[in-house]
């Protein structure tokens, strides 16, 4: 059951990223990804929220179901970047410092190898030439 609460949390945030991500363009046009920033800087923010407010010292007793609706269905579908920024911050609060910059610095060498990296094959299929 828990899982129908991530794919209706997950349906939601991905609307509401679709939709802010539209108005944010519309509103600043396409130069800058403005949209994309806002929308991991609010995701970044509701998921710490909801999540210390939630959590075992916090002070709103949830259900396990609501707290993972919000927190991996809308947040994940919202902006993966929320939980990488949560757990950064979780490793960088338990005195973990050198595997919190490990895991941004990872993350972000990775994640920009493997979308070069994708990019680059998913052209070759058409013919076309990554720069």
């Amino acid at each position: 059951m828990i899982y129908l609460w991530v794919a209706a949390g997950g349906a939601l945030g991905s609307m509401a990223r679709f939709y802010l991500a539209n108005v944010m363009t519309i509103l600043t046009g396409p130069t800058f990804p403005w949209g994309t920033l806002l929308i991991n800087v609010v995701g970044s923010f509701v998921i710490g929220f909801f999540g210390a407010a939630t959590g075992h010292l916090g002070r709103i007793a949830v259900p396990i179901e609501i707290r993972t609706f919000v927190m991996v269905g809308i947040c994940g579908g919202f902006t993966t970047f929320s939980s990488f920024s949560l757990q950064t911050l979780e490793l960088a609060r338990a005195g973990e410092m050198v595997r919190a910059g490990s895991y941004v610095a990872a993350s972000v060498i990775l994640c920009l190898l493997f979308v070069w990296l994708g990019v680059a094959l998913g052209g070759s299929l058409w013919g076309r030439q990554m720069p």
